[in-house]
């Protein structure tokens, strides 16, 4: 089965963490090398365990990305833009 990037406006709308197989498909990777790279730490962007799950910051796969969101700002994950309640 041949593995698909994602689109861009796939990628800005995926919420704030999404899981390794996800990120691998945004980075067109497959299931089998994401897992392989996160492993041995050589993933391209910042990993999070929860449990023995990894997660991935979507503001860090983005920013490796070059993706912008639409007001052409790169969405940061401490920016007050990204807080819910930032006023």
């Amino acid at each position: 089965m041949t593995q698909r990037g994602m689109s861009r406006s796939d990628l800005l709308a995926l919420p704030a963490a999404v899981d390794l197989v996800t990120a691998g498909r945004a980075l067109s990777l497959g299931r089998s090398k994401a897992y392989e790279l996160a492993q041995s730490g050589e993933f391209p962007v910042r990993l999070l365990r929860v449990g023995t799950a990894y997660r991935v910051p979507t503001a860090d796969l983005l920013e490796l990305l070059g993706i912008r969101n639409g007001d052409g700002a790169a969405p940061l994950a401490n920016s007050p833009a990204s807080t819910p309640n930032a006023a």
